[in-house]
C-alpha cells in the first residue's frame, strides 16, 4: 500500500503541493460561490496564503513573506474595512438550486483529476537549477538603492488612494 500511495504521489514535497493546491483551489471556488462579502474575502485569504505556502516550496521565500505581508495581511484587512465602512440596505435571497452543489463539487473533482493526471504523466526536463547565493538580500539592494524612488512613489500612492476611498466612503454615508 505505502509503494503504491509513494508512486502516486511522490515525495512529501509533493503531497505538501497537492495539499495547498486543494487549499488555493477550494479557496478560489468558495470565493466565487458564496454571496457574503465577508465570506467571499476569508476564502480569498485562503487563497494568498496557499500561494505563500507554494512560493516556500520553490524556495522563495522573500516572495512568500511578501504574499503573506501584503496579500493576505493588507488587502484582505483593506477589503474587510471596506466593506464594512459601505451600507448595504437590500438583502439578496438566493435562488434555491440543490443540485447546484452537487454539480459544483463533480465538476472540481474532474477537473483536478484531470491536472493530477496530466501533472504526473508530464515530462520536465531535469536541468540544473541555481537559486543564487541570497536572492532576498539583492531585492532588497536593489528596492532600496535602484528603485528607492519608485518604491516611495508606490506607498505615497497607495495612501493617498486609501484617504480616498475613505472620503468617498464618508460621503456616501452623509
Amino acid at each position: 500500500m505505502r509503494d503504491i500511495i509513494a508512486n502516486m504521489f511522490g515525495t512529501g514535497e509533493n503531497i505538501v503541493f497537492i495539499l495547498l493546491s486543494v487549499l488555493i483551489i477550494s479557496g478560489a471556488v468558495l470565493m466565487i460561490s458564496h454571496t457574503r462579502l465577508v465570506q467571499m474575502v476569508v476564502s480569498l485569504a485562503f487563497v494568498f496564503l496557499g500561494l505563500a505556502g507554494i512560493y516556500v516550496l520553490l524556495e522563495a521565500e522573500f516572495v512568500a513573506f511578501v504574499q503573506v505581508l501584503i496579500y493576505a495581511g493588507a488587502v484582505t484587512i483593506l477589503m474587510v474595512f471596506g466593506i464594512t465602512m459601505t451600507r448595504r440596505d437590500t438583502e439578496e435571497t438566493q435562488p434555491h438550486r440543490p443540485w447546484h452543489n452537487a454539480l459544483l463539487l463533480i465538476g472540481v473533482l474532474a477537473f483536478f483529476g484531470v491536472l493530477f493526471f496530466s501533472i504526473r504523466r508530464a515530462n520536465f526536463p531535469a536541468g540544473e537549477f541555481n537559486p543564487g547565493e541570497d536572492n532576498t538580500m539583492a531585492i532588497g539592494e536593489l528596492l532600496f538603492t535602484k528603485h528607492v524612488i519608485p518604491f516611495e512613489l508606490l506607498s505615497v500612492l497607495l495612501t493617498v488612494a486609501f484617504i480616498g476611498a475613505i472620503i468617498l466612503a464618508k460621503r456616501e454615508e452623509e
